[in-house]
């Protein structure tokens, strides 16, 4: 990866276009993601009849408990992979491939947009932040997702943690946002209303991201994830050895039982396009 040419946003879909890494990342970090997904849609008022956009609709969580309410509904993923993965999963809801920074809806459009975990993902998130205002009707709500900061979703903290002390996070990957940008509230907030919404809210949602071993974290992350797998397969052999083994070392305290419970709470924002003066 060191001395890569590609964009951040190349790197991604390049990524994500692996249909081995949708499916594990549905196996692995769906289980955690959908913990959120009622939250989010209770955040967007989305009931029966309400017109959805579900952006980086992934597996199609978001999109599947939409329709589940009787809502009208599009997920939209710029992966071909993991929209046949939610067609597939979810035939009830409608999926298509597009851009969440150039979207081919009218102007308002939407009642309500949503978002799970999709935000990080983007090399420019104000562009995806300005066209979830621009089609949402007045009135409408854009409710997205975030993990919380390493500290708390301790999953991504254990590792981190372990890649830090033993090998390096600068692996030459394609430069982009950092993933935990809007971890921070303050982040999150001043970007939504530079963007136009107001009423801008966040609140934290409690998920949790049972394990059976040490080893299913590592093997969740390198097969199941694209900007946190780059980062540790880069690593040279003894790190990569060094990093398990404090993975190992300090999962244990969240050991309960025959499972692993780490705490992984997300950010979830909610804001409202208002009406022009």
């Amino acid at each position: 990866m060191k001395g890569s040419t590609k964009t951040f946003t190349e790197f991604e879909f390049e990524g994500w276009g692996d249909r081995k890494v949708c499916e594990n990342y549905d196996e692995h970090f769906g289980t955690v993601t959908i913990q959120s997904v009622e939250a989010m849609l209770d955040a967007a008022d989305i009931l029966e009849h309400c017109e959805v956009l579900d952006v980086c609709s992934g597996p199609g969580y978001a999109a599947g408990a939409a329709v589940e309410r009787g809502a009208n509904v599009i997920g939209i993923d710029f992966s071909e992979s993991q929209v046949r993965l939610a067609k597939k999963r979810f035939p009830n809801a409608k999926f298509e491939l597009g851009d969440a920074t150039d979207l081919r809806f009218e102007a308002n459009t939407f009642d309500a947009v949503v978002n799970g975990i999709g935000i990080p993902h983007f090399e420019a998130p104000d562009l995806a932040i300005k066209e979830a205002h621009r089609v949402l009707k007045s009135g409408g709500k854009f409710v997205f997702t975030v993990y919380d900061t390493p500290q708390n979703a301790v999953g991504f903290g254990i590792l981190y943690s372990a890649i830090q002390s033993h090998g390096s996070m600068d692996m030459g990957l394609p430069a982009g946002p950092n993933f935990f940008l809007f971890s921070d509230p303050k982040e999150g907030v001043s970007r939504l209303e530079a963007a136009g919404f107001e009423s801008v809210h966040f609140t934290s949602v409690p998920q949790t991201w049972n394990l059976s071993s040490p080893e299913q974290l590592i093997d969740a992350v390198e097969n199941g994830s694209v900007r946190a797998a780059a980062t540790l397969q880069a690593q040279t052999p003894e790190a990569q050895e060094a990093v398990k083994t404090a993975v190992t070392n300090n999962i244990g305290k969240y050991k309960k039982g025959d499972e692993y419970e780490l705490p992984m709470p997300v950010i979830l924002y909610s804001a409202t396009k208002t009406a022009p003066e």
